[in-house]
């Protein structure tokens, strides 16, 4: 297939990339590069031995966006997309809100306009909200505590009544909880911009000697150790999950959305994640425990039986692996994608 990715630059996206390419999709970029690196291109290259063009637009422009499709016709998009950070989007919700709504307004109606139905959206665990214990299952009821959270609700049933409207529209929703990992060549991985609003690739910093030490919010949750458990899941096998939902999608006798959580259906713990990362580094990471903060919940993990059942997917890599892949990432690339090699 002819694959449109938005957001294709960024972490979750580059991944997806090399994945739809080594699958021998044809694959068209979209991404404003404001949380990426045209880096990243060259990088994906390097790997899969393919050059994806790259167009550098704003998703919530309809106009670009319709232009692009019309230079290339496509048969699906994946849509990645959009502002993503928690804490952020507390501080700026109606940037969180526009933005986010607006990208995925502006794709649809393009590729309503351009006769393309087929689309695999990328949404989060955020939806499944507070609610009282895991693991989460597609069908519970949606909420959210952050604005972020709330965007991808909203654009969730905003896919829904497109579908609604107009059978014709295949569109996968899928629920990914806590990405890490990068790719095993060391060449592609995350790299945030600032500074970093979840765990892993903080510790990778403090790894590599860019922060001091890991701050762990709270020690006396309800968990075996006392702190958070959340499901971390490798990114090569999320990006994998796109795959299989996208030629899922295509398989399909007929329209409607689909919801598929992408997890590994268990969770891990704060200071189990930081113990398969000392391992990983060789040494012990220094941390200091703290209160808790505000917003988060003690346990969260999936049930991605569905995925099991209906993509033949199931996540495949533990936390050591998705440890040792982060810091072989991080210490060839110190600096990221824009500095200088290790």
């Amino acid at each position: 297939m002819r694959v449109l990715v938005t957001g294709g630059a960024g972490y979750i996206g580059s991944h997806t990339v090399v994945r739809l390419v080594e699958a021998g999709h044809e694959v068209q970029v979209v991404d404003d590069l404001s949380n990426s690196s045209p880096i990243v291109l060259d990088r994906i290259e390097e790997i899969t031995g393919v050059r994806v063009p790259l167009d550098v637009v704003d998703v919530t422009d309809r106009g670009a966006v319709t232009a692009i499709l019309a230079q290339h016709p496509v048969d699906a998009a994946i849509h990645l997309a959009g502002l993503k950070a928690v804490g952020e989007s507390v501080e700026q919700p109606l940037r969180y809100y526009r933005t986010n709504l607006d990208a995925t307004f502006s794709l649809v109606g393009a590729m309503a306009d351009a006769g393309v139905r087929t689309l695999v959206f990328s949404s989060s665990a955020t939806v499944y909200g507070a609610q009282a214990s895991p693991p989460f299952e597609e069908d519970l009821p949606t909420s959210a505590t952050n604005p972020y959270g709330w965007t991808k609700v909203m654009q969730e049933q905003v896919l829904r009544d497109v579908a609604a409207g107009d059978p014709r529209w295949r569109i996968a929703l899928l629920r990914y909880f806590n990405p890490v990992g990068a790719h095993p060549s060391g060449r592609i991985g995350e790299d945030p911009q600032g500074h970093p609003n979840n765990l892993v690739p903080y510790l990778a910093q403090v790894a590599v000697g860019r922060r001091e030490k890991l701050l762990v919010f709270g020690d006396d949750y309800d968990t075996p150790d006392g702190t958070g458990l959340r499901d971390y899941i490798h990114v090569e096998d999320l990006a994998a999950g796109h795959l299989a939902a996208l030629e899922t999608l295509a398989a399909a006798d007929a329209g409607g959305v689909r919801t598929w959580n992408l997890g590994t259906g268990s969770g891990t713990s704060v200071l189990e994640v930081l113990a398969a990362f000392s391992r990983a580094a060789g040494r012990e990471l220094p941390h200091e425990v703290v209160g808790r903060r505000a917003g988060d919940i003690a346990a969260s993990w999936a049930d991605p039986t569905r995925a099991h059942r209906e993509l033949g997917w199931r996540a495949e890599k533990g936390i050591d692996e998705m440890c040792a892949d982060t810091w072989r990432w991080q210490e060839t690339n110190p600096a990221g994608y824009d500095g200088p090699p290790a």
